[in-house]
């Protein structure tokens, strides 16, 4: 696994969690969930993407079709 995949989902994290802080300061809690939820989004897809990396390698490595 790259250590760059990591430092993109912290910084992810980062950036949707002082987002969060402000939208709710001002009072926008709703946009503030949805901001949360897009975060949690594109994380996942980042995840699936490596976990479909992982299947078709070990389906490869051990000939499973």
């Amino acid at each position: 696994m790259d250590v760059d995949l990591i430092f993109k989902i912290a910084a992810i994290g980062i950036l949707i969690a002082v987002i969060n802080q402000v939208l709710t300061r001002a009072g926008r809690e709703d946009m503030a969930m949805m901001t949360s939820l897009a975060g949690v989004i594109i994380v996942l897809l980042m995840i699936v993407d490596l976990i479909s990396r992982l299947f078709n390698s070990v389906k490869s490595i051990f000939h499973l079709y």
